[in-house]
């Protein structure tokens, strides 16, 4: 019976890992179909309340990667007071709010008051956020991996519900269009927040648990060679994903003359292929290792940036937008798988926190500074970050190869 009963033990523990995966995993589908509503339709509902000067067209998308940002240290803060269900609700509700305000700014011609409302629902998307690494946590070690990949395998449906929503929700208030695409943020956020009340998380961080370590100093932590690796390739891989994809759009609808269902389309192809990879992912992690799997995506940025330089046609788009969205896959989820392993469970918030802070200031500056180089210099030269950032990545990660492990223990 006593050897039984550690089996018994962790057969549970897996049964409701798995059960509160489905859950986030429904959650993520419902809330990710948020962020391709707004790069899709964003950038261009803020170009056409502009005056004469459109450089701070994408200043709505950057609105929302801060609001991500921020959100990231609001669901920290009250995941330990309020418990990260409450947190994870409070967050789907934001998206609801956020979306409303801004259909409202835009009827009202208010840019600002647009870039407020998707800051609010950028704060959603930092708690969006945490259902990957609330996943893991949840997990038994050895399922840690396939929990991260199943959180973002749910960004299948979102890539195609949310640009399809988009398509049929913007005339929905003609003659005042992409109103009604933010709008229906509302329904989604209000069904997320169903979902996500039937949760059964563990707490993350119990001092009295057998055989707790205490925490470590985030210092300690946050200047290890294997954290600043993984920290370092995810940080890139999601800045350079967001930098081309927030200019896309106005790429192919203004540079080129596109209609905007066809960039509609394209960020359809690239979110699928953004999250259709997550299926496997998990696997080819267990497998080869989470280094040789970011060093995979960063090389099919690479890819991505020759062939979006070949040319303008339409399939050099959706092909760019497809390889980027895959590169982001692998490179991220990778990255993450190797950020999970850095800290023990008592010193997950605050490095979450930490990682999250760095990553989606990142990703906002990236998002600011496509509009600015797209106006000013064009569709090329947002192709060139690409190799510098994909280079030193993989030298990073060839660098922790030789001189690290695969894996750290909790005691490293």
């Amino acid at each position: 019976m006593s050897a039984m009963a550690p089996v018994e033990g962790l057969e549970k523990e897996l049964g409701l890992a798995r059960r509160n995966v489905f859950l986030l995993t429904a959650a993520q589908a419902i809330l990710g179909s948020a962020p391709p509503i707004t790069f899709a339709m964003g950038g261009l509902a803020a170009y056409q309340i502009l005056g004469d000067d459109k450089s701070l067209a994408t200043a709505p998308l950057t609105g929302f990667n801060i609001g991500v940002s921020i959100g990231t240290i609001v669901v920290a803060i009250l995941s330990r007071y309020l418990a990260r269900k409450l947190s994870f609700i409070i967050g789907a509700l934001l998206t609801a709010f956020g979306g409303l305000i801004a259909a409202v700014a835009i009827f009202q011609s208010n840019f600002w008051l647009m870039v407020a409302g998707l800051a609010l629902t950028g704060v959603s998307g930092g708690f969006t956020q945490k259902f990957r690494f609330a996943a893991a946590d949840a997990s038994p070690s050895f399922y840690k991996g396939s929990a991260i990949s199943w959180i973002l395998a749910g960004g299948i449906v979102s890539a195609v519900a949310g640009p399809q929503i988009a398509i049929a929700a913007k005339d929905l208030f003609e003659p005042v269009l992409f109103a009604g695409a933010f709008a229906a943020f509302a329904p989604m956020g209000l069904l997320a927040a169903c979902i996500l009340a039937f949760l059964k998380l563990p707490p993350v961080h119990d001092k009295n648990a057998p055989n707790a370590e205490p925490a470590r100093p985030l210092s300690d932590i946050v200047l290890k060679p294997r954290f600043l690796t993984g920290m370092f390739c995810g940080v890139s891989s999601y800045a350079l994903m967001t930098f081309m994809m927030t200019g896309a759009p106005l790429a192919m609808v203004v540079g080129c003359g596109y209609s905007t269902d066809d960039s509609t389309l394209g960020i359809q192809f690239h979110v699928l292929a953004m999250f259709g990879p997550s299926f496997v992912t998990g696997a080819l992690i267990k497998r080869f290792g989470a280094e040789k799997i970011v060093a995979c995506g960063l090389a099919i940025l690479m890819l991505c940036a020759a062939i979006a330089h070949m040319g303008i046609e339409l399939w050099n788009f959706w092909g760019a937008l497809v390889l980027l969205g895959f590169g982001w896959n692998f490179g991220f989820i990778g990255s993450t798988a190797i950020v999970a392993s850095s800290y023990r469970p008592s010193e997950a918030d605050k490095v979450q926190a930490y990682h999250d802070i760095i990553l989606f200031t990142t990703v906002a500056m990236s998002s600011f500074a496509s509009g600015q180089i797209f106006a000013r210099f064009g569709w090329d030269a947002m192709i060139l970050p690409v190799w510098p950032l994909a280079i030193l990545g993989l030298t990073l990660l060839a660098i922790q190869g030789r001189t690290g492990r695969p894996a750290l223990s909790a005691k490293d």
